[in-house]
C-alpha cells in the first residue's frame, strides 16, 4: 500500500486539497468553494464555519482513495485574516480577511503607538490595513460587546487545525504577517503586545512549519474519514507554502508570480527587511529561512485591462479565427523592438504597492508620438510590468537579497515570449516548474516531515518536487539594453507623484 500525505490550502475562494505520493505525484485532488461576504464597501469577510465544512468535504473525498495509506496532513492558507473566538471556541463574528480595508485608521494608530521604524525593525513590515493587529484594534473600537467576549485570535488555517486537532497553534511563516511577530526571534513580540494592549494568551503557541502541531481527534476522524491520531503539521501561510511547492528552500532562490497581480520574493538565510516598509519581510516555511517579498498590483491584470479597453480589433479577429486574443497581442508586441521605440507605460492601474506604497499612483503611457500604434502600446505595457518587477528587484538587492534564478508561476508564465522579455528585463534565468500545485503542495511537503516520512523540509522538497520543465536564460545584449531603459522608467514615477489621484 502506498503511503501519502494530504496538503490543504484554505484559500479566499475555496479549499483545495491534494493527496500526494512520496515522490510528489498528485494522486487525487478536490476543491470546495464558498462565498466572499462584502457587507460594506471595502469590507471583506467570511464565515469560518464555511472553511471547516469545505475542508471536511475535501478530506472525505481524498480519504476515499483505494490502495493509499495517509500518513500526515499539512495546512496552508490565506494570510492576515482574523478569526475571533470566545472562551468556548465559538466564532464571535465573521472573520475579517487579508483584503479588508476598513482598518486604515487602526494601522495609522499602530505606527503612532510603536513608531514606524521600530515596527519595521521588529516585524519586517510597515502597518497595513490588511494585517491582523489592526483588525483586533478595530474590534475593540467598533464592536465592544464582541471584544469583551474575545478569548482567542487565530489565522484562517489555524482555525481549521483547531477543529481538526483541538489544539491552538500557528507557525512563523503565517504569524509574521500579523504585525505582532518578532521576525528575528520567530515568536510573538512582547513589546508590541504591550504597546497595543493585546493579551498574550489570546494568541496561539508557535511551532515551526514542519513540526508536529497536533493529531486528528476522534470527532474529526469520524467527520473526515481519516484515521484518528493522524499527524498534522504546523503549516504555513499561502505564499510560504507555494514557495515550497515551487521548490524554493535555499538562499538565492526566488519566485516570480505573474497573475492578475504580481509578486516577487527571494529566500534568505537571515531576516530581511526594507527600512522604508515598501517590501514585506516574512519567515519562511523552512526553519531558519526568511522571505523578502514585493507586490505589484497590476501584472497580468494590466494586459487584461488592455484587452478589454483597447484591443477591440484583436478580440474580433481572435473570435473569428478561434484563437486566443492574448496570443495575438503578444505576437503584435513581438513586432516592435525592445523599448517600444521610446514609448513607456506605468502599470499603476490600481495604485501601487511595492516599492512605492502609493494608492494614488496612476497608470500612464509616456512618450506617445504619431509613429506609435497599438503594437507599441502593448509592447510598452508588457515592458512596464517587467520594469515594475525590476523596481522591486533593485530594492531587494539594496537590502542584501541575492538571486540566482527565479521560479516563474502564474498565467503569464505560460507565454514563452513574455517569459523571455521578463528574463531579459530582470537579467535572471526563469525556470518553469513541471507542475504548479501551489500552497496545497507545500502543505503536503510539510506533512511528510511531521509524519516522519522525510527528515527535513529541504530533503522533502528534493524528493517531492521534480526538476523544472523549462529554463529561459536572459539574452546578455537585451538585458544590458533593458537595464539602461529601466533607468529612464524609474524617473517617471517621482516626476508624476502627486499630480494624479
Amino acid at each position: 500500500m502506498q503511503r501519502a500525505t494530504i496538503g490543504i490550502d484554505v484559500g479566499t475562494s475555496a479549499v483545495k486539497g491534494l493527496l500526494v505520493g512520496p515522490d510528489g505525484t498528485v494522486l487525487a485532488s478536490a476543491v470546495r468553494e464558498y462565498p466572499l461576504l462584502t457587507p460594506a464597501p471595502g469590507w471583506t469577510e467570511q464565515e469560518p464555519e464555511e472553511w471547516w465544512q469545505a475542508t471536511v468535504q475535501v478530506l472525505r473525498e481524498l480519504a476515499g482513495q483505494d490502495g493509499v495509506e495517509i500518513a500526515g496532513l499539512g495546512l496552508a492558507g490565506q494570510m492576515h485574516g482574523s478569526v475571533f473566538l470566545d472562551e468556548r471556541d465559538q466564532v464571535i463574528r465573521p472573520a475579517l480577511l487579508w483584503n479588508d480595508g476598513r482598518t486604515g485608521a487602526q494601522a495609522v494608530e499602530i505606527e503612532q503607538r510603536v513608531g514606524r521604524q521600530r515596527l519595521i525593525e521588529i516585524t519586517g513590515n510597515a502597518a497595513s490595513a490588511g494585517m491582523q493587529a489592526p483588525k483586533i484594534l478595530w474590534l475593540r473600537e467598533h464592536e465592544p460587546d464582541a471584544y469583551r467576549r474575545l478569548a482567542k485570535v487565530l489565522l484562517p488555517k489555524d482555525f481549521v487545525r483547531l477543529r481538526l486537532t483541538g489544539s491552538y497553534g500557528t507557525d512563523p511563516a503565517d504569524a509574521s504577517g500579523t504585525l505582532l511577530f518578532d521576525l528575528n526571534a520567530r515568536n510573538w513580540s512582547e513589546e508590541l503586545l504591550a504597546a497595543l494592549e493585546i493579551p498574550r494568551d489570546w494568541l496561539p503557541e508557535v511551532a515551526e512549519s514542519p513540526e508536529l502541531a497536533g493529531r486528528l481527534t476522534e470527532e474529526a476522524a469520524a467527520l473526515t474519514g481519516l484515521p484518528a491520531g493522524l499527524p498534522v503539521a504546523a503549516g504555513a501561510g499561502d505564499n510560504a507554502g507555494a514557495a515550497l511547492g515551487a521548490g524554493v528552500v535555499r538562499p538565492g532562490q526566488g519566485v516570480l508570480s505573474v497573475g492578475t497581480s504580481g509578486t516577487i520574493f527571494v529566500h534568505g538565510g537571515q531576516a530581511m527587511r526594507d527600512p522604508n516598509g515598501a517590501l514585506n519581510g516574512f519567515c519562511a516555511a523552512a526553519p531558519g529561512g526568511w522571505h523578502l517579498m514585493g507586490v505589484i498590483l497590476a501584472a497580468g491584470g494590466a494586459l487584461r485591462w488592455y484587452r478589454d479597453a483597447v484591443a477591440f480589433e484583436e478580440r474580433a479577429r481572435a473570435a473569428a479565427d478561434s484563437k486566443d486574443v492574448y496570443d495575438l497581442l503578444l505576437a503584435e508586441a513581438a513586432e516592435v523592438p525592445p523599448g517600444a521605440d521610446g514609448l513607456f507605460f506605468l502599470p499603476y492601474l490600481s495604485g501601487e504597492r511595492s516599492p512605492h506604497m502609493d494608492a494614488t499612483a496612476r497608470g500612464a503611457w509616456i512618450g506617445l508620438t504619431l509613429s506609435h500604434d497599438r503594437r507599441h502600446m502593448v509592447r510598452a505595457l508588457l515592458e512596464g510590468v517587467g520594469f515594475a518587477y525590476r523596481d522591486c528587484l533593485v530594492r531587494m538587492r539594496a537590502e542584501g537579497a541575492e538571486f540566482g534564478e527565479l521560479v516563474v508561476v502564474g498565467g503569464g508564465a505560460r507565454s514563452a515570449a513574455w517569459r523571455q522579455m521578463l528574463a531579459d528585463q530582470l537579467g535572471l534565468p526563469l525556470v518553469v516548474p513541471q507542475a504548479e500545485e501551489g500552497p496545497a503542495m507545500g502543505g503536503a511537503i510539510l506533512a511528510s516531515v511531521a509524519a516522519g516520512l522525510q527528515p527535513d523540509v529541504e530533503q522533502a522538497v528534493a524528493a517531492m518536487i521534480r526538476p523544472p520543465a523549462r529554463r529561459t536564460e536572459p539574452d546578455p545584449e537585451q538585458a544590458a539594453a533593458y537595464a539602461r531603459l529601466h533607468e529612464r522608467y524609474a524617473a517617471f514615477y517621482p516626476a508624476l507623484r502627486g499630480l494624479t489621484g
